[in-house]
């Protein structure tokens, strides 16, 4: 794997290093020793799959808040998606900051999402997997969300959503939440 810290200090683009024959290619999308070689979370007790039928489809942006503050691994297994995170860590140099990048099955990337970030994506695809490892268990209590469009981080987006949930529309935008 190669790990590209991105301008977001903690957060990385994970590429696969395949190894092709006749066959196909195999490669690793977890080892445990290179990613405590680069200071990252080794531990990830629950994964999850979001399947998405529709093109611009919106999921998020979401968080959790202490004691559960969940770091991610996000990877799309099928389809496309616009992945964006956004700081809010407190006192970090870049709170408030976002950055995307585009995840497809084509480029087997992972974006590494380290707590006290939200995350969100817009599907790109028909029928897009997106895979998540997650630091910690889901818990209800700790989960958050902010506005998806919210205009204090301007976040660009490819396009409209077409889909999103009543909730994730719901959110306030982050200085109310």
């Amino acid at each position: 794997m190669k790990f590209t810290e991105l301008r977001l200090a903690g957060a990385f683009l994970i590429e696969l290093q395949p190894h092709a024959d006749e066959r196909g290619f195999f490669a690793r999308t977890f080892c445990e020793d290179e990613f405590a070689r680069h200071g990252l979370v080794t531990r990830f007790p629950q994964n999850n799959l979001s399947r998405n039928t529709r093109a611009g489809t919106l999921r998020g942006m979401h968080y959790a808040v202490a004691p559960s503050e969940e770091t991610k691994v996000v990877r799309c297994a099928a389809g496309a998606i616009h992945d964006v995170i956004i700081d809010l860590r407190a006192g970090s140099p870049t709170q408030g900051q976002w950055v995307s990048a585009e995840l497809t099955e084509q480029n087997g990337q992972a974006l590494y999402v380290p707590s006290g970030f939200a995350h969100g994506f817009l599907t790109l695809a028909d029928d897009t997997d997106v895979v998540y490892q997650m630091g910690d268990v889901f818990r209800p209590e700790t989960a958050r969300g902010l506005r998806w469009n919210d205009p204090l981080f301007a976040v660009v987006w490819p396009r409209e959503p077409a889909v999103i949930s009543a909730r994730d529309a719901s959110y306030p935008d982050f200085q109310q939440a």
